[in-house]
């Protein structure tokens, strides 16, 4: 379960990672600070090179930094071994990559099942929660459709269900609409917007500026380093816009 109002989801110190290529040494991240609190909806922005990626892969237990502190939920995770990240990865946070990472083989239903399968719930809970995600993200009548059997929107939302579906400390989005069209992103990003107003703590890497004004806060990275973190003044809000536009039928694929 997430921490406690006091306690920041997020929390590196000092956070260092560099990459050996031969005999050169790539400093990716030289030394940030930064907490993330309970509730946030943050935007981790930078140019390419900027080490936003390198950020993204230690905060979600990907990788390792070469020094620094970080706490996830307050738990000191630099020094746990690999099956020891791979279960907190597990437990703490859920995913949404840009390329959706759907099973084909599978149903909606069994690729959001999926992340209990580890977690070691029931067949019935692995079921009820299943449902109870796709519900959350309008999905219930498409719980048997295959991933081939849903356009880019519905399969970003089964990404997204599956998110959520171990109910973990917070959510880690990689580009989350970097595959979708105007509209199917500002859907995606309605969803999130929603997701983040019930309490669920968000942090999403993007390179795009418009994407990044929906959230609350923005983090700029540029050669490592984190050169700007403001709060978002004038936030755009996604179902205001989706009101506005013009109704449109939601396709399956072919």
């Amino acid at each position: 379960m997430p921490s406690g109002d006091g306690i920041p989801i997020v929390q590196v110190s000092d956070l260092t990672k560099d990459y050996h290529l031969g005999t050169n040494i790539v400093h990716a991240l030289r030394g940030v600070t930064l907490s993330i609190m309970p509730g946030e909806f943050v935007a981790v922005m930078g140019p390419s090179g900027s080490g936003k990626s390198t950020f993204m892969n230690l905060v979600g237990c990907l990788d390792k930094p070469s020094s620094g502190d970080y706490y996830l939920d307050g738990v000191q995770v630099r020094d746990l071994a690999k099956d020891q990240l791979a279960a907190i990865r597990n437990r703490k946070i859920g995913f949404i990559f840009q390329g959706f990472n759907l099973l084909s083989r599978m149903s909606a239903l069994g690729n959001v099942m999926l992340p209990m399968v580890y977690a070691g719930a029931s067949n019935k809970e692995r079921e009820q929660r299943a449902r109870e995600a796709l519900a959350a993200v309008n999905l219930s009548d498409r719980a048997d459709h295959r991933p081939s059997e849903l356009s880019g929107g519905p399969q970003q939302r089964v990404a997204i269900a599956r998110a959520l579906v171990n109910r973990p400390a917070f959510i880690l989005a990689d580009e989350p609409t970097g595959n979708l069209d105007s509209r199917t992103s500002v859907e995606v990003m309605a969803i999130l917007q929603r997701l983040n107003v019930q309490g669920i703590t968000i942090l999403m890497v993007t390179h795009e500026p418009d994407i990044a004004s929906y959230c609350r806060r923005n983090v700029l990275f540029r050669d490592g380093k984190v050169v700007n973190d403001f709060a978002v003044e004038k936030r755009r809000i996604a179902d205001e816009e989706l009101a506005a536009l013009p109704p449109v039928e939601e396709e399956i694929a072919a």
